[in-house]
C-alpha cells in the first residue's frame, strides 16, 4: 500500500470538471485507490464518492493506491492535484 498528502492548489477544489480529471486518471490505474479527507475514505474512481468529500481550493487531501502499480498512480494523481488540473 502506497499513500501520500497533497494540498488541492486550484482555488475552487475538485468540483465537477476537475473531479472528472481526477477520476480519468485513477481508471488508468490497475489499482485500487481512495481518497482520504478528515477521516472520510471514498473511492477514487467514483465521481459522486469524490463530490462527496467536499474538497475545496486549499484542503489537504490524503490519496492510497493498493496493487501492483500503486506507486504509479499516487505519483500520477498527486502530480495532478499539485499541477492544479490545468486550470
Amino acid at each position: 500500500m502506497c499513500m501520500k498528502d497533497v494540498e488541492v492548489k486550484n482555488q475552487v477544489g475538485l468540483h465537477a470538471r476537475p473531479a472528472t480529471f481526477f477520476i480519468q486518471k485513477a481508471n488508468e490505474y490497475k489499482s485500487s485507490i481512495w481518497v482520504e479527507k478528515e477521516e472520510r475514505r471514498v473511492n477514487a474512481k467514483s465521481l459522486l464518492g469524490i463530490l462527496s468529500l467536499g474538497i475545496v481550493g486549499g484542503a489537504n487531501i490524503r490519496i492510497i493506491a493498493d496493487g501492483s502499480d500503486e506507486q504509479l498512480a499516487v505519483d500520477g494523481l498527486v502530480k495532478l492535484v499539485e499541477g492544479g488540473f490545468s486550470e
